[in-house]
């Protein structure tokens, strides 16, 4: 796991060094993040945060091939990358094409000629390429800028995983839950970085020492940006509450399910802090659905191909924070378009009783969902814990199927967390600024 971590942030400049086994957090005053990682199976050192020395993107010359309309860079280390003419007029970093205070492009698309030919290509003295077009326009772009859009696929696919972290590391009941400080990850860059990164590749992390009281999941998502509200507010407590508007509110078993599949863009990210827990039962337990569905892909390629491909109904209706009267349709297993995995939509308990599939595919549909449903509470994919009061779980509501163990409810509240969610684009652009920040300031 971890040396995948330590690859991608390599890559991006920020570098530490790492093992395969749990995050344990302890301070240290010498340092002004507080958050120092000791690794219980080899007690490495703590992570260092350090401006790589990468060496400079330099080019040996360019040259043209009209006939296919590409610039050729040739690197001093004996590579070359093409660049098609269109994208370069598209892309000129000049302030008549390109507002540098906003990050964004001035050219309109109507005004390019996707036809473009050039009249002259020369490499400077500074090591950029400057390019004058038929309309004697102006050109100019730095190597390493030109280096890091590259079109091979290696470049490209190094550009993907820079961009979206899509490097995931799968686990089943062996997993030893990342765990940082709530604190630290308020206040020090460093171990938010390391908290959300984590939290992107492993799908789970626990915060520990966090105050005991309703409100602080609120001060948890501005440190990211903003929460995802829905039809049970910014927050919501999951407590045994009578005539209850959600299976979560009563003290009976919860089965592995993901949240909110009967919104059409289910939340992301979820977060839940224990206030209060049970004496007696109010276990939780999480699979990694990414691998459950990577063994259901090996081991029966039709119910993943059925599960991958029927759009099933969702519903959920209620009062909470207004009244609601929610539909969706979801495949149970989403893909990217390239064929990765990308979501899991499965609740049980809103699964809608309207099922919108010829009656002969009926049946194949409810055995698939078995399979996939009897490998999720296999023994090996299942992992337990109990929450202890102070402890914030945070987790990827996309990937990770979450349930909990029956509990012993009285005449008073037995177990009560505090729920929240965020989208993975907000969890996404803090991580993106907080690795920016980082390397800045190196």
């Amino acid at each position: 796991m971890w040396a995948s971590v330590a690859k991608r942030l390599l890559r991006s400049k920020v570098q530490f060094s790492v093992a395969y086994t749990s995050l344990i957090v302890q301070r240290n005053k010498c340092f002004p993040c507080s958050s120092l990682l000791y690794l219980s199976r080899w007690q490495h050192s703590a992570p260092v945060f350090e401006q790589t020395c990468s060496p400079e993107a330099m080019i040996r010359n360019v040259e043209t091939l009209d006939a296919e309309r590409f610039v050729c860079v040739h690197w001093e280390d004996g590579g070359h990358s093409l660049y098609p003419y269109v994208w370069l007029r598209d892309n000129c970093q000049c302030p008549q094409c390109f507002l540098h205070s906003a990050k964004a492009r001035k050219l309109p698309i109507e005004n390019l000629d996707v036809d473009t030919g050039l009249r002259n290509v020369d490499l400077t003295d500074a090591n950029k390429v400057s390019i004058t077009w038929p309309d004697d326009h102006k050109s100019e772009f730095e190597a390493k800028w030109l280096k890091k859009r590259c079109f091979s696929e290696e470049s490209r696919a190094e550009m993907q995983e820079e961009l979206f972290l899509q490097e995931r590391f799968y686990w089943g009941s062996d997993l030893k839950i990342p765990t940082m400080s709530y604190e630290d990850v308020l206040r020090c860059d460093k171990a938010a970085f390391k908290w959300l990164s984590t939290l992107r590749e492993v799908g789970i992390v626990l915060l520990e020492g966090a105050p005991i009281k309703q409100g602080e999941l609120i001060r948890l998502g501005r440190r990211i940006g903003y929460m995802r509200h829905t039809f049970y507010g910014y927050t919501w407590q999951v407590q045994d509450k009578t005539d209850a508007n959600n299976v979560a509110y009563t003290s009976g078993k919860l089965s592995l399910h993901t949240d909110y599949p009967a919104l059409q863009y289910p939340p992301g990210v979820q977060f839940l802090h224990c206030l209060k827990q049970a004496e007696s039962g109010g276990e939780s337990e999480v699979v990694d659905g990414f691998h459950v569905c990577n063994q259901l892909r090996k081991e029966d390629q039709k119910a993943f191909d059925i599960l991958t491909s029927k759009q099933i109904d969702f519903t959920d209706t209620g009062v909470d924070y207004c009244d609601f009267s929610l539909q969706s349709k979801q495949r149970i297993v989403e893909l990217h378009p390239n064929g990765d995995l990308l979501r899991i939509n499965f609740n049980n308990a809103t699964r809608d009783s309207v099922l919108n599939l010829p009656v002969e595919e009926v049946q194949p549909f409810y055995d698939s969902l078995k399979k996939f449903v009897n490998l999720m509470n296999h023994p090996k994919n299942t992992y337990y814990y109990k929450m202890k009061p102070g402890q914030v779980v945070t987790f990827d509501n996309w990937r990770i199927l979450h349930g909990r163990k029956s509990y012993e409810s009285g005449a008073n509240i037995s177990r009560h967390l505090e729920g929240s969610y965020l989208d993975w684009d907000v969890v996404m652009s803090r991580l993106r600024a907080l690795k920016n920040k980082l390397q800045n300031s190196s």
